[in-house]
């Protein structure tokens, strides 16, 4: 037995279930906040250090960057600036975020991994025309607890497919 399965195996099966169901609250939560705008909500659901590293399906050149490396932001005030510049822009974007079948694991009492099926939807105008993009693939997670609470640490997005109108991108600036 691993260390890892040693400390797990050192919480009850109930303790178990409710971090699972509070990593899903919070994940659902982080949805919501980017759907309706909740920008003071959305960085109460993170650690202070998140790494994401789910910009791939931008144009190079859109992508945010940490020193070198592109398609990664690091902390969560930068998180919350590149996903509000994002979503809520000079052109604002509406947008639809779902995340289904959780394949959540703990790791130790404090700390978890998750990979969630997810769809998302945006849509922006562009003048009289309405631009569209859907995408579909996996969010994959890690989760801490810290200070009594479960919070999204670290997140990668990979993509299976995405639809998306001719030039959906050219509203944004650079992240």
């Amino acid at each position: 037995m691993s260390q890892a399965e040693s400390e797990v195996g050192s919480i009850s099966a109930v303790e178990e279930l409710l971090a699972i169901e509070e990593i899903k609250r919070v994940f659902a939560a982080r949805l919501r906040c980017m759907d309706t705008k909740q920008w003071h909500v959305y960085p109460t659901l993170h650690t202070a250090d998140v790494v994401s590293e789910t910009w791939g399906g931008l144009p190079t050149d859109k992508q945010p960057k940490t020193g070198d490396t592109s398609n990664q932001v690091v902390g969560i005030d930068k998180l919350t600036a590149a996903i509000r510049n994002m979503l809520d822009g000079d052109i604002p974007l509406t947008t639809a975020h779902h995340a289904h079948t959780p394949e959540i694991v703990l790791t130790s009492p404090t700390t978890a991994t998750g990979i969630w099926a997810m769809e998302d939807m945006l849509w922006w105008n562009d003048g009289e025309k309405e631009l569209h993009l859907h995408g579909y693939g996996h969010y994959h997670e890690e989760y801490r607890k810290e200070d009594g609470k479960w919070l999204i640490s670290y997140r990668t997005l990979t993509r299976l497919r995405v639809d998306q109108d001719p030039g959906f991108f050219r509203f944004m600036k650079a992240l």
